[in-house]
């Protein structure tokens, strides 16, 4: 059986004009895995707690019990979603609450070249930075920083460490990053502990 992929479409909520990437997965990621490859292309820096919601189950890393969720690495993506054109959502730091939302805009995406497991194929806008403060924060950190003449600007622009530029999204330096992950996560012939 030939392995399946889905093209999908991530949007960061509330935010005009949008921030969206457009990504390839495997069918079967687990949702971790989906956690880990979303910070990546979106640009987060993974220093917050995470949910998924689809339909009215709740999935994250480490939840306390049934009601706080499941647990995330134990269900494959394509065992919750198959639909083409089907919605779920992603919830990155709990408290600056940024809410994704993710189209399955193909379900059986044909990929290009073997090996090609993870790939973004484009995107519009920079991620907000961590630790901002939700949308209002990331509004007047935008604002201060492209106002060299505001009181707070220097301030701003030492704390992000270098400038911000909220139109730049670089597609290439993503896959690269997802190149990455992808050789240091995939599978190990040999157990590390198999040599003790």
């Amino acid at each position: 059986m030939t392995q399946r992929f889905y093209l999908l479409k991530i949007q960061l909520l509330r935010i005009e004009p949008e921030i969206r990437r457009h990504f390839v997965v495997p069918a079967d990621i687990t949702l971790d895995r989906l956690h880990d490859v979303i910070q990546i292309i979106m640009g987060w820096e993974d220093y917050h707690l995470y949910e998924f919601r689809i339909g009215k189950k709740r999935y994250t890393e480490y939840p306390e019990s049934k009601e706080d969720g499941l647990i995330s690495g134990r269900y494959r993506l394509i065992d919750l979603i198959k639909q083409k054109g089907r919605k779920f959502h992603y919830l990155y730091d709990f408290g600056d609450s940024w809410e994704h939302e993710l189209v399955i805009e193909e379900n059986r995406y044909e990929i290009s070249e073997p090996g090609a497991e993870l790939f973004c194929l484009g995107g519009e806008r920079a991620c907000p930075p961590e630790d901002v403060g939700g949308i209002p924060g990331y509004f007047e950190f935008c604002k201060i920083v492209k106002d060299p003449t505001h009181k707070e600007h220097k301030n701003y622009i030492e704390w992000y460490a270098g400038n911000y530029d909220s139109e730049n999204f670089n597609a290439q330096i993503t896959n690269w990053e997802l190149m990455k992950y992808l050789r240091w996560s995939r599978d190990r012939y040999r157990s590390w502990y198999e040599f003790e």
